[in-house]
């Protein structure tokens, strides 16, 4: 295969139909019955376990509850993420109804184990009552309009409190030293972490460069914590979004964002080395894959990074161009004589992938439609990832 090939086959297969590619994939993540066998009596162990714990934290007791195969289960996902980076009071109330009060909280009242998951659920479904569009004219329409306006801010409160609880399994702290610090006892344990920052969307050069500063913070904050005599792969490390870095990453304006691009992450490589850390590019959207991969290859081949196996590439398997993508990751390492690490994602931004492809009009989609599919890449491309050491 030619130094061009992946690249090429990458800019092929954007919207590469799934009965095309799928075959290939299930050929390539099949497991013999003593490996399904294996895996699923593992699996049950696992769960075993896990349900068997006498103390199930706030999310565990959520989820046995709820579930995220019910309307009620989602709609808890969707606001707990949503309300990390709601802007303001109206905007959250917003929100509130339109994910609360169209459910039937009352059904699962008193089903919980746990008191604080009744009492939500309590909280839950009176705010969906004073929340509920009433159609009937009259007195008691504007009484029960004054409730939802009266009510609000205190709905507003209890809620927020319920999101913080579920929001704090999925956010390690509001700064990095504060995430750290919530890190350390699982660190102690053998885990260690790539600290992700929440929000990362620059759209002005303030923002970009406010971004900048605050990963060279947080790289010479972690650095200060890693094990210098260790291999990076021991240390923690962060991820850095290059949408982050440059308000009009896009490919219209890729003449100018580019280059600022490669200089940014280059230092921001440089400081990872000098601290003995992991960086790892995070995944962005399919339409921007092109223009991370150009960046990528400038940072991969800058003779100051030669000696530090810590730099890394983030792949979706939800992508048809995956399997590309990870063989021209593999051509750049040979290539530049380098170690680059791959963290294997299942993707992160489906619903605006589909809806983006539905605006265009174009036929076909750049992720999976069926998630078996992008749950056969993903075991596929491990594999593969396997067979590169």
């Amino acid at each position: 295969m030619t130094s061009s090939q992946p690249r090429a086959l990458m800019r092929a297969a954007v919207l590469e139909p799934e009965a095309t590619c799928v075959p290939a994939l299930i050929e390539l993540a099949a497991l013999s019955p003593e490996r399904r066998a294996a895996i699923a009596t593992r699996a049950s162990a696992l769960v075993t376990a896990v349900r068997g714990s006498s103390d199930p934290g706030m999310m565990e007791a959520f989820l046995a509850e709820y579930g995220l195969s019910t309307d009620e289960g989602i709609a808890l996902m969707c606001l707990a993420e949503a309300l990390l980076r709601v802007p303001d009071a109206e905007t959250i109330d917003d929100l509130i109804q339109d994910k609360i009060a169209p459910h039937d909280w009352g059904a699962h009242v008193g089903d919980s184990g746990s008191i604080l998951v009744n009492a939500s659920t309590w909280a839950l479904m009176l705010t969906g009552q004073v929340l509920e569009e009433d159609n009937d004219k009259g007195i008691v329409s504007a009484l029960r309009g004054m409730v939802r306006r009266l009510g609000e801010p205190v709905i507003r409160t209890a809620v927020a409190r319920v999101m913080r609880e579920m929001g704090a399994q999925f956010v390690l702290g509001r700064t990095i030293e504060e995430a750290m610090a919530r890190g350390r006892s699982q660190e102690q344990r053998g885990y260690t972490y790539s600290y992700d920052m929440l929000g990362e969307a620059a759209r002005t050069h303030d923002d970009a460069q406010r971004y900048d500063e605050a990963y060279t913070a947080a790289l010479a904050a972690i650095g200060r914590a890693a094990d210098a005599a260790s291999a990076v792969r021991q240390n923690p490390g962060i991820s850095v979004k290059l949408s982050a870095l440059h308000p009009r990453y896009e490919v219209a304006q890729a003449d100018v964002c580019v280059p600022v691009l490669r200089t940014r992450l280059l230092a921001l490589a440089q400081a990872a080395k000098a601290a003995g850390i992991g960086l790892n590019v995070d995944a962005e959207e399919a339409d921007r894959l092109d223009l991370s991969l150009d960046v990528i290859e400038a940072v991969i081949a800058a003779p100051s990074l030669r000696g530090w196996d810590g730099f890394g590439v983030v792949v979706q398997a939800y992508g048809q161009r995956a399997r590309h993508v990870i063989k021209w990751i593999y051509e750049q390492a040979e290539r530049h004589d380098r170690r680059v690490m791959v963290r294997l994602v299942k993707g992160a931004y489906w619903d605006s992938e589909i809806k983006q492809a539905q605006v265009l009009g174009v036929d076909g989609f750049p992720v999976f439609t069926n998630k078996a599919a992008t749950d056969v890449s993903y075991i596929a491309h491990a594999r593969t990832l396997l067979e590169m050491q």
